[in-house]
């Protein structure tokens, strides 16, 4: 049993110029692989949709109570069942809710703050676990199973940018070692 429990309801939503407030991130590992280069390959980590097919990303509403960066840690607990160092910021992406219109948002507009998590720990239990699964993927992988477009720019033009940046820098502040 999970200890934890997922926020639900829209009242301490935040919103701004007609759009829901969107926190989310892509999480991200390294495994051993004998044939790239590096000994190295990313993969990253994607979630079933609770409402079709095609995978996601992890992200949810950006309540009153939290900062942005504190929603993208708990949406990663909550849907995907990972914790880890949030990392940078990815970039904003705007995109249209089929599914979730209401008084603040008649049109459905959101607008996700999306934040690179370095997975350090993956949980047994997590409050979603009994309608959503998670994967691993290969960036190529993940590419060709994101079931929104604004969630493959999040991961090429946001994630894949900044990881070779990252890659490039040899940032030695960072805790892990860049593939």
């Amino acid at each position: 049993m999970c200890d934890l429990v997922a926020r639900t309801g829209r009242l301490q939503q935040r919103y701004k110029d007609g759009s829901r407030l969107i926190a989310g991130c892509v999480p991200f590992r390294y495994i051993e692989d004998g044939n790239s280069e590096s000994g190295k390959v990313v993969q990253v980590l994607m979630i079933s949709s609770s409402s079709g097919p095609g995978l996601l990303f992890p992200k949810g509403g950006w309540e009153n109570d939290e900062t942005v960066k504190e929603a993208a840690v708990r949406e990663a607990v909550e849907e995907a069942g990972v914790r880890g160092i949030l990392m940078d910021f990815l970039g904003d992406y705007e995109f249209k809710s089929k599914t979730h219109q209401d008084e603040f948002s008649p049109e459905g507009l959101c607008k996700a703050a999306m934040y690179a998590l370095y997975v350090k720990e993956e949980l047994e239990t997590w409050p979603e676990q009994k309608t959503r699964t998670r994967t691993w993927l290969t960036i190529g992988e993940a590419v060709g199973n994101c079931r929104h477009a604004w969630m493959k720019d999040a991961l090429v033009e946001g994630f894949c940018k900044w990881h070779k940046e990252m890659m490039c820098k040899g940032d030695e502040d960072r805790s892990f070692k860049c593939a």
